[in-house]
């Protein structure tokens, strides 16, 4: 059934507009937007970045109505390319844009593909800045994976669940770092319960856009051409040239990684076209099983398929 504006509860403060990449998300956001007299809150880790455009897909023409009529969008753009953006600043980011918005009697849409952005606003996870604990690592230094394991396990009974301890950890270095957070938050539960008590009370409604597997794998691979036209080699070539670092480039990941190896000759341009296409399938893949999981633990996505459209 076509997807109509009523569905969505009287209640509902926020819409939610996920989904893998190529899937229409940012068009569909915008319609609903112009009909909900809404801003939309980027979810895309990426397009904070400013110069960062062909690569990260921020298709900004898509926020202007064919009357003329610009629809508001927050979190893109928001800080130098170079800098390491992290989910902590996100969520920070995120309640002063919802707040902003609401102040003015507005709906707020969030849309994007970063599913550890939106799950970590969603609910709200005790997010803060933790400083380096200089003494508890070199008590751990000593320590094996698997004794730093179970250290971290003993966090988990007193603490419960948190988006720190469910993240997989398979190295020495991000099991210390791991408890170190989960030691910060034992050591500063008050703060933890302030920031809690701050934040916003969301009530929000999650759209789910979908495309069969052989759909997107097409839209994919012809949006990947289409941005190497538009000039996304040169738009690397521009960042490097104003003094970022390759390897802070290729720490971005997909096409700023791959378009820098190109770049610096470390691949040929078939090499980076062929390993970047490939790469992008399996992103949207994993941000699938993301979403999928964000199901699992409690969330209630409405799928739809992006031909359904708005009524």
């Amino acid at each position: 059934m076509p997807f109509r504006d009523t569905d969505i509860p009287s209640d509902c403060n926020l819409v939610v507009v996920l989904g893998p990449t190529a899937s229409g998300k940012t068009h569909y956001a915008v319609q609903l937007a112009s009909r909900l007299d809404a801003e939309i809150v980027s979810a895309d880790s990426r397009q904070v970045y400013r110069g960062m455009d062909i690569g990260t897909g921020k298709d900004l023409s898509e926020y202007t109505m064919p009357d003329g009529r610009q629809i508001p969008c927050h979190l893109i753009d928001i800080c130098q390319a170079g800098t390491k953006y992290n989910v902590y600043e996100y969520q920070r980011d995120f309640v002063k844009a919802f707040n902003d918005i609401r102040s003015r009697g507005k709906q707020v849409i969030l849309c994007g593909g970063t599913g550890l952005y939106i799950e970590a606003v969603l609910k709200a996870y005790p997010l803060v800045a933790v400083p380096e604990n200089p003494a508890l690592r070199k008590q751990l230094a000593s320590q094996s994976l698997e004794e730093l394991t179970v250290v971290l396990a003993g966090y988990k009974q007193r603490h419960g669940d948190s988006l720190h301890n469910q993240t997989d950890v398979d190295t020495v270095k991000r099991a210390i770092r791991a408890i170190e957070i989960e030691d910060y938050y034992e050591q500063h539960a008050d703060q933890l319960q302030r920031e809690a008590d701050s934040y916003p009370r969301l009530t929000p409604y999650i759209i789910g856009l979908d495309v069969d597997r052989e759909t997107r794998r097409r839209r994919i691979t012809a949006r990947l051409h289409q941005r190497l036209e538009q000039g996304m080699v040169e738009e690397v070539r521009g960042l490097l040239d104003s003094g970022i670092a390759a390897e802070d480039l290729i720490y971005y990941g997909l096409e700023y990684k791959y378009l820098t190896l190109y770049v610096t000759g470390r691949l040929s341009y078939e090499q980076m076209v062929a390993q970047l296409e490939t790469a992008i399938h399996q992103f949207a893949k994993r941000q699938m099983t993301w979403f999928r999981g964000m199901e699992r633990r409690g969330l209630t996505i409405h799928w739809l398929r992006p031909e359904n459209n708005i009524q």
